[in-house]
């Protein structure tokens, strides 16, 4: 018996993409919390809006900007590639879309917590 595949179309919400790259960075070791994004109106008009992260959709590209803060003790540089890598693959493999940036804006330290 062969196996028909229903035709349609697939539609990705950005909070979705916001949700994968928010809980993404703040699982990469190194990384204490997110930072609200600068300049931002969107906590103002809309509550439990998500912090640090700004996606934008390009056709089938996701542009990601993430504002993070980091532990004390850390290689930035490294917890940075980590996080651009980790958000890409996530974002790639969950919902098949390509990823054309993740930037990371490294907003403050955060010296009360140290890397375990």
């Amino acid at each position: 018996m062969s196996e028909q595949q229903a035709s349609g179309k697939t539609t990705i919400a950005p909070e979705v993409l916001v949700t994968i790259a928010r809980l993404t960075a703040l699982s990469v070791t190194g990384v204490s919390r997110l930072s609200p994004v600068p300049g931002d109106i969107g906590p103002l008009l809309k509550r439990d809006a998500p912090e640090g992260v700004r996606i934008v959709v390009d056709g089938n590209a996701v542009l990601v900007d993430l504002y993070v803060v980091l532990m004390r003790d850390v290689n930035v540089r490294e917890v940075s590639r980590n996080i651009q890598s980790q958000v890409t693959r996530a974002i790639s493999e969950i919902v098949g879309m390509e990823v054309g940036r993740v930037n990371v804006h490294v907003e403050d330290v955060d010296y009360s917590r140290t890397v375990a």
